[in-house]
């Protein structure tokens, strides 16, 4: 069965395997791409002699973990894809504010793709600094920037994959496409 005809029930819960069955409908067989509920850390790891599909794990399987995985895939690039975790620099929690920042530029279009998706089924976003421990830094600009961001791809159109992944989603759980008046800053208070 088709995953864009495919429904959930009228009033699904926003489960991570139906995000996992969706996914690897669309993506498996032309991709060799799963999505996978993991531990602690979400990971990307790409195919190898000893896997024959690339693997997006998220982690402790929860739904917001899963789709801000996919969104990391949606985005990457044909050499991103060949490197484990895409080759992102990634420092923990307890980060520096130049860290902070640098992490932040590198997060603004993920977690813009994961509201359009967490748009497109009904299920909370809840924008993330990631780093709690770490030198307190000025929430706004990021907040404005992934705002602005998801505004800019459903003006001018979303990255190939995530179209066909928010579509999808947008089926399965019976809900319009996002527009980009649903992020205008008066919409939405973003949280953290």
């Amino acid at each position: 069965m088709d995953a864009v005809a495919e429904q959930a029930p009228p009033r699904a819960a926003h489960d991570s395997q139906d995000l996992a069955r969706i996914f690897d409908r669309l993506f498996q067989e032309r991709w060799r791409v799963v999505l996978r509920s993991g531990g602690d850390e979400p990971l990307y790891l790409p195919r190898s002699p000893e896997r024959a599909d690339s693997e997006v794990i998220f982690a402790h399987g929860y739904f917001a973990s899963a789709l801000h995985e996919i969104a990391h895939w949606c985005i990457a690039g044909p050499k991103r894809r060949k490197l484990t975790d895409y080759g992102y620099w990634y420092a923990p929690d307890g980060r520096t504010a130049a860290q902070q920042r640098a992490f932040e530029r590198v997060e603004v279009k993920p977690q813009a793709l994961e509201w359009i998706f967490a748009r497109a089924c009904g299920s909370r976003f809840r924008i993330s600094l990631d780093n709690l421990s770490g030198e307190p830094v000025d929430p706004a600009p990021f907040r404005a920037a992934v705002r602005q961001q998801a505004r800019r791809w459903l003006e001018e159109g979303l990255p190939s994959r995530a179209r066909v992944f928010a579509e999808a989603l947008c089926a399965f759980y019976r809900r319009p496409f996002p527009r980009p008046c649903d992020f205008d800053p008066d919409s939405e208070e973003l949280s953290f």
